[in-house]
């Protein structure tokens, strides 16, 4: 896990030094838009962009979902970064389910964010948005691209489905912060803490968090009453995550995912959407943090279970929005 520094790349770990031991996530360094107006510098076109992702990765994970669930599969083509992250970053080496890199052949994703900026300081993460005209880096904010995703295309695409519709926008923002802080950032909060009382500090805050999900669920069937939003979807890229990586690796393991007989229904049924379990890969996840966060796990063992069926019944229809 590097990043660059005015182009240039450096092998270097998050520094908690100045912080207490508190990992603290960079801010996204792109935050393009795709704009309709004439004369846009990115307008909605089919076949104009393209999505580089890391099967392993949640922020990624949510992107490939919104694509996927848009019908964008046939305009907005992918590549597929190695799950291993090692000294060079995310890199286009051959591994099973990965593509290399379709566009440019690059060795490393470090240097499409060079393509695009040559002395750019910042970490190099997935997922990234790129326009292929302007040889550009559209966004690299999975937030933004979701959204894009979710709206911008609809008059290329003709898709009607609304996963941040107008009238839920306060209400879906909210829970997003909750879940962003608490879940989704948390279990890396806990996981790449380097003091006891900060990883503490996270995992008690994620728990906390969880234990409110579980009620709210309990008289709900999603985040935000009865339809899906883009809060399920964000959620769910951790939650999928969570037995199988976060529970051991990142020391989360006062409960699992499976104690929590309403979130875990409720994981199992958005796994189960018409989709999504296609864009679930647990041997790039597992592999991706069992394999590349030596600091954590120096021996790059990865483990053989947990053994998860997820496509039994999940019985969240039965659940009455109160």
């Amino acid at each position: 896990m590097g990043l660059l520094v005015d182009g240039i790349w450096q092998d270097k770990w998050y520094d908690t030094s100045e912080n207490g031991g508190k990992f603290e996530r960079q801010a996204s360094k792109f935050r393009g838009t795709i704009g309709g107006e004439a004369g846009a510098e990115h307008p909605p076109e089919s076949g104009r962009y393209h999505l580089y992702v890391a099967y392993a990765c949640p922020w990624a994970h949510r992107a490939l979902i919104l694509r996927q669930l848009k019908g964008l599969t046939e305009h907005i083509d992918v590549s597929v970064v190695n799950p291993d992250m090692l000294g060079d970053g995310w890199s286009f080496s051959d591994y099973p389910g990965s593509t290399g890199d379709k566009l440019y052949h690059y060795d490393y994703l470090h240097q499409l964010y060079t393509k695009a900026k040559h002395d750019v300081t910042t970490r190099v993460t997935v997922p990234v948005l790129w326009d292929k005209q302007t040889q550009s880096i559209v966004n690299n904010e999975s937030a933004d691209i979701i959204r894009i995703f979710n709206s911008d295309f609809n008059a290329l695409t003709g898709d009607k489905q609304d996963f941040y519709p107008a009238a839920l926008r306060e209400e879906i923002d909210d829970i997003n912060n909750t879940v962003y802080h608490a879940i989704n950032n948390g279990v890396y909060k806990a996981g790449f803490a380097t003091t006891q009382s900060a990883y503490e500090e996270a995992v008690e805050v994620l728990f906390e968090a969880l234990d409110s999900l579980e009620t709210r669920l309990s008289t709900q069937r999603y985040l935000v009453g009865h339809q899906i939003t883009e809060a399920d979807w964000r959620l769910f890229t951790t939650l999928i995550r969570f037995d199988a990586v976060y529970h051991g690796h990142f020391k989360c393991n006062i409960r699992q995912i499976a104690d929590y007989p309403n979130v875990y229904g409720y994981m199992k049924e958005l796994y189960q959407y018409p989709g999504v379990a296609s864009t679930v890969k647990f041997d790039h996840i597992k592999r991706h943090y069992y394999y590349s966060h030596t600091m954590i796990n120096p021996t790059q063992v990865v483990p053989v279970g947990p053994k998860q069926d997820l496509m039994t019944p999940h019985n969240r229809e039965k659940i009455k929005y109160v």
